[in-house]
């Protein structure tokens, strides 16, 4: 299931509803003549450090200008020309040889940068603790609710993003680098994540696939597009609808449509229905819920131990819930709204802001499995430039979550050099993109609905340009 299919069936206008799917990105080119962009060939994997070195193969032959016949003709016969970032189409320039394995990027990053300082840590979850606390007094201090939306609003939005630092914290101890002391890392990693009504093993087992199948077609997890001629069983198929619901809209009115729904009830929708989830882990017809390890849902996702853990995290969660409608009871449910609402979903916000662009834009490919590495998927990743408070606040996810994705070892606040050894070390596969990042967010939500494959001679698949879909 994905975010667009929901909200096609929910929130889209009339005129988007002749048919049902799901959103991720630019539009494929009409039947008429397409000039290929020079871009990578494809090869055989890459090798990671504990996988051998790919078998040779020769390079793929160049691309030229091909005349299609309408309607539409096989992805084999035709190229996908996506649109551009403000990486100018840098991740299709990166050959499978320029991705460097795992251990030749451990070459480069300083030893220390790998090395956990657990008081180091602590100190980092006081300041996003104390600094929510201080936002949470003054929310206080405003009751009972005599102030309205000029006063809470701002409040929430201040709150809420000062209190995702604490969900970045847990994100740390969820890979394990927080802290040597495991406890204590699972502890604290638990307690932060149930106050936010995540569930903490359950997001730690599906967010560690998604890091082990970073934009891969078919096992990645969170954000996976849907592919136009998609095959059932190695993608997910029927980009088609999606591409006719995004046409149909236009650019601006499916870019409002997706921030809407992506900001709004992304994450709640993925957490509890795998929405945007890889079709992997949907086989069946059955939703992924992070709450319920078994039947009716999908069980794909929680092999052995991790049933068990699943369950541990919706307790946990549970409990948080049962304080919140103690404290409804007791001094109203507008006063919790507010209080813990308002914030909680600018949180949300910020976690799929931050998910998506990581991760998307309208020319940074997603991998079929014949093409994939972990390597080649964790380069896929993009740093973006955040305001330096933000990157602050929120302990500089967003601006060195290429060094987290080749490593996730590497602790918040080694990152930056970790970053700073990698883009000079491979400056060709490292991506950064430069625009500011709500434009970014904008051009993402408006161009990004479905993927294709590129051409008969490149088998990575790219978003297609809305207002070249026929």
């Amino acid at each position: 299931m994905n975010l667009s299919l929901w909200l096609g069936l929910t929130l889209a206008p009339a005129a988007a509803l002749s048919a049902a799917g799901r959103s991720f990105a630019p539009v494929v080119r009409p039947a008429a003549s397409r000039t290929v962009r020079p871009a990578a060939s494809r090869t055989s994997h890459l090798d990671c450090a504990s996988a051998p070195p790919p078998a040779a193969t020769a390079p793929s032959p160049s691309r030229t200008s091909i005349a299609l016949e309408p309607p539409r003709v096989s992805q084999l016969e035709e190229t996908v020309e996506p649109l551009l970032s403000g990486l100018n189409g840098k991740a299709l320039r990166v050959e499978p040889e320029d991705v460097p394995t795992k251990g030749a990027v451990r070459a480069v990053v300083p030893d220390h940068c790998f090395k956990k300082d657990t008081r180091r840590s602590m100190a980092h979850l006081a300041q996003s603790a104390i600094l929510t606390a201080a936002c949470t007094g003054v929310g206080l201090a405003a009751l009972p609710l005599k102030l309205g939306q000029l006063f809470w609003a701002p409040y929430a939005a201040v709150t809420g993003t000062v209190a995702m630092g604490l969900w970045v914290l847990a994100h740390e101890c969820g890979h394990g680098a927080f802290s040597d002391n495991r406890f204590l890392q699972d502890a604290v990693g638990y307690l932060l994540h149930s106050l936010l009504l995540v569930p903490y093993f359950s997001w730690q087992r599906s967010h560690a696939v998604h890091h082990a199948h970073t934009n891969h077609l078919y096992k990645g997890e969170t954000h996976v597009p849907t592919v136009v001629e998609g095959v059932e069983g190695e993608m997910t198929p029927d980009g088609e609808t999606q591409m006719n619901i995004a046409k149909s809209m236009g650019a601006r009115l499916h870019g409002a449509y997706q921030a809407f729904g992506h900001l709004t009830i992304g994450w709640p929708s993925y957490i509890l229905f795998g929405l945007t989830g890889g079709a992997k882990y949907t086989e069946g017809g059955r939703i992924c819920n992070h709450f319920w390890p078994g039947k009716p849902f999908s069980t794909k996702l929680w092999p052995g131990r991790w049933a068990s853990k699943v369950v541990q995290s919706s307790a946990g969660v549970a409990a948080v819930l049962g304080l919140l409608a103690l404290w409804a009871k007791s001094a109203g449910a507008a006063t919790v709204c507010v209080m813990y609402g308002g914030p909680y979903m600018v949180v949300n916000m910020w976690l799929i802001v931050y998910t998506w662009l990581q991760h998307t834009d309208v020319d940074v490919p997603h991998l079929h499995d014949d093409d994939f590495t972990y390597m080649r998927g964790a380069f896929l990743t993009i740093d973006r430039p955040y305001p330096p408070l933000i990157d602050w606040l929120h302990h500089r996810i967003g601006t060195t979550h290429v060094a987290h994705h080749i490593d996730c070892s590497i602790p918040h606040y080694h990152a930056r050099e970790a970053t700073a050894a990698i883009a000079k070390a491979f400056p060709k596969p490292y991506l950064f993109e430069p625009t500011p990042v709500h434009k970014a967010l904008w051009r993402v939500c408006c161009h990004c609905a479905a993927v294709k494959r590129r051409s008969a001679t490149d088998s990575r698949y790219v978003f297609v340009p809305i207002e070249s879909w026929a």
